[in-house]
Formats: structure tokens, sequence, C-alpha cells
């Protein structure tokens, strides 16, 4: 789905402020775990390791990946949405913001705190940016965009970059710990949990479902929806929430390896 076509439908006020307030957590929480010195989400560990070698700050760094993984869209032909522009620009300048605002802390009397709200932030965050249905950040389009391409699973697909982002920010100084591991852990139940929380009705759904259509564009009878999804019985997969464009991943079964997939961001997942 285009930037303009998602800019249509209902409750569009509630969900661009749901859309900003989500990436703008999202850059906060991720602050907070750089904050707490005791590992941080996967892509961030590339950021720091790539902010330590280059002198740029993290949040600039992440700004740069986020626009470099998005121009990989281009050969697996994913469309961007607003919320997938947004996500590279908003995330990276909420954490240098929330970085500049909250001092280092040493300790785990401050550490360990610090960390958990960290985690708990990104999970509301990451339920709010999904559920406003803008598109998919950078880094979780490509994950879905080269599970099409391949045909291999969400989980396959999203373990392997993962894998390669973390030892990648690692070899460059990137912060890997126990942090790391708690987040790979709880992020998934918890941006299911807010996802849920923070969903809004589907637009047009009545009309759709009267015409035989599903939201992108999609008709049920063809057995799938946008983003090779299957949907033979009506409703989308355990895991998939229809999103601009198609369904938006989110923490399931599937798709929960070292991060949230959420077709975020990157993300979103899904993570920012």
């Amino acid at each position: 789905m285009s930037i303009a076509s998602g800019l249509r439908g209902r409750h569009l006020a509630r969900r661009l402020v749901q859309l900003y307030v989500g990436l703008t957590l999202y850059g906060a929480s991720s602050a907070l775990l750089v904050r707490s010195g005791l590992g941080l989400e996967p892509w961030n560990v590339l950021h720091q390791g790539l902010a330590e070698k280059t002198g740029l700050s993290i949040g600039v760094v992440s700004i740069v990946v986020g626009a470099m993984v998005l121009l990989l869209w281009l050969p697996i032909r994913q469309r961007p949405g607003l919320g997938t522009v947004s996500n590279v620009f908003v995330i990276g300048l909420a954490m240098d913001g929330t970085l500049a605002l909250v001092p280092d802390v040493h300790g785990l009397a401050g550490q360990v705190p610090l960390l958990v709200l960290g985690i708990v932030l990104n999970g509301v965050a990451t339920g709010l940016y999904i559920a406003a249905r803008f598109g998919p950040g950078p880094r979780d389009g490509l994950m879905t965009g080269l599970h099409r391409l391949t045909g291999r699973s969400i989980r396959l697909v999203r373990t392997a970059i993962e894998v390669v982002v973390v030892a990648t920010g690692f070899l460059l100084g990137g912060s890997v710990g126990v942090g790391t591991v708690l987040y790979a852990l709880a992020i998934g139940p918890l941006a299911q949990f807010f996802l849920r929380w923070f969903a809004l009705p589907e637009p047009d759904s009545t009309g759709a479902a009267a015409s035989g259509t599903v939201p992108g564009g999609a008709t049920p009878a063809s057995g799938t929806v946008p983003g090779g999804a299957t949907a033979a019985s009506g409703p989308a997969p355990a895991g998939a929430t229809p999103g601009p464009g198609g369904p938006v991943l989110t923490p399931g079964p599937d798709s929960v390896p070292s991060s949230v997939a959420t077709g975020t961001p990157e993300g979103a997942i899904l993570r920012p």
C-alpha cells in the first residue's frame, strides 16, 4: 500500500497519533537499553558497533542503516508506507534525544530497573505503532520480502538476518549481554499483548466482507493475502495482523527469534 492510500480510512487521527507516539517511545526505550549497559536488541548492537567505529551518534547510525535497508526493498519489490519512512527518522531522533537527557547508570541497582523499563516500554511502543497499520519498518520489511522471495519460514529468515546483525555488531564493539537475551525472550509476548490492547477496528471491514475482498485488495477466494500469508479460512493466520500493503507479522510461534517479528521496527516487528 502506498503512503497516500495509507492516509485514508477511519480513525486516521488516532492512527497517526499511535504511529508517532509509538515510534518515539521505541527510540526512547532503545536509549534506555543503551544506558542500562546490560545488552541491546539485535539491530542496536549493530548500530552501537558502527557508532563506535564512525564517531557518529547511535541515532544517526540507526537512520543511515534504516535508509540503506530500505534501498534493499527495491530488488525484492516491497512498497513502503508512511510508517516505513517515519520509522527510519523518528526512532533515531528519539533515541539521540533520550540519550541526551538520561545519564549513564552505574551499578546493578540502577541498571536492572532501566533494562526492565526499556524492554516493557519497547513492547508498548511496538504495539502502538504496529496497530496503527501504516506499514512495517524497513528491517521487518526486508524480512518479509526475503520470506516471500525465498519461500523460507519467517523464523528462519529473521533468525538468519539477526544472527548476522548481532555477530557483526559485536565484532564492531556493540553491547551483547543479558539484556539481549531477556529482550529476545520478553519482547514477543509483550508486543503481542500490547498490539491487541491498541488494536483498531479494520477499515471498511463490513464492506470488504460483503464484496468478498479484504483490505489491500486481496480476495479470500484466492487463498492468499498480500505478503504471501494464507487466508483459506477467511481470517489472517496466527501471528499476522492486517496492515497497509498486507499482513504485518506480529510475534507468533513462527516469528519470534532474537527480536520481535512485527513487520516493525524495526520492529515489526516488526523493530521499528
